[in-house]
């Protein structure tokens, strides 16, 4: 197993969010901001990697998720990030720096209220098949 390309499959997915035109202006981040967060941003989350080299050479599949955080009153525009994130990934091939991402795939989707209702949270979990 390796997680080798781990930094590379985030910067290809982040490259991909941040440049999707249905996401523009809204901050895709990998740590929850300091101080005042934006009414709304993407959060590149954590991640679970697992061994899946096979006779071709190595590999890994990452499990992560991707969290829309959202102090916008309702759901309705967390979800509409969340499908702009869903649109983007989609049959998404994008170059990685190191290795090369075989698929991506989505696995489930979980809505949240947090901090007594004043928050919501929409994570989406996706399993990324890598070769190195």
């Amino acid at each position: 197993m390796s997680y080798a390309a781990a930094a590379a499959l985030q910067a290809a997915i982040y490259d991909r969010l941040a440049g999707w035109p249905a996401l523009a202006g809204v901050p895709v981040l990998d740590a929850v901001p300091a101080g005042q967060a934006p009414e709304t941003y993407v959060l590149i989350g954590p991640e679970e990697a697992r061994e899946a080299a096979d006779g071709s050479g190595g590999g890994a599949e990452h499990r992560l998720v991707l969290s829309v955080v959202s102090r916008a009153q309702g759901f309705a525009a967390a979800k509409g990030v969340a499908v702009a994130i869903s649109d983007a990934l989609e049959d998404a091939a994008p170059a990685m720096a190191r290795g090369r991402l075989v698929g991506l795939w989505f696995l489930r989707a979980r809505a949240l209220r947090l901090d007594n209702g004043a928050l919501r949270r929409i994570d989406l979990t996706y399993r990324a098949r890598v070769e190195l």
